[in-house]
């Protein structure tokens, strides 16, 4: 019995570092700095987090899983900007991510923009279907055009 609780925790443990959560920023100024520091891409997600079917696959089928963290933690600085229904936000974070709407000319959701750490838009895409491997090429293809 003894060897089987000591086994649950490792599993556990491992099965909590390997599903890291990600950090998600929702400052692009911030981003574009910490993405310049740390030789990164940022990616700026426009959703619409709790009303949008895509937005909520999306985030289901790939940036929640662990294969999907580890390339972000390596490669990507991640923002939202978020257009939701029910959660509440700040004005002026509603005032910001409307400007970055208009800035990129967002037209639906889910919607990524991916930057360079000057902050230019060097690429675009949206949903990809076949979870994080083939959303990870797709970036891969913006990031060799960087």
């Amino acid at each position: 019995m003894k060897k089987l609780a000591v086994a649950l925790v490792a599993a556990a443990i491992l099965c909590r570092a390997g599903a890291e959560e990600l950090k998600w920023l929702t400052d692009v100024s911030k981003a574009t700095a910490q993405a310049k520091a740390e030789k990164k891409l940022v990616m700026l997600d426009f959703t619409g987090s709790d009303w949008c079917g895509w937005c909520i696959k999306l985030h289901k089928e790939v940036f929640s899983k662990p294969e999907f963290a580890t390339y972000a933690k390596d490669n990507l600085v991640l923002v939202e900007v978020d257009f939701p229904r029910a959660k509440t936000q700040t004005e002026e974070l509603k005032k910001a991510n409307q400007s970055l709407q208009e800035k990129y000319k967002i037209e639906g959701y889910p919607t990524l923009v991916v930057l360079n750490s000057a902050g230019e838009k060097v690429g675009e895409t949206g949903y990809v279907e076949g979870g994080p491997k083939a959303f990870i090429a797709e970036l891969e293809k913006i990031k060799k055009k960087s």
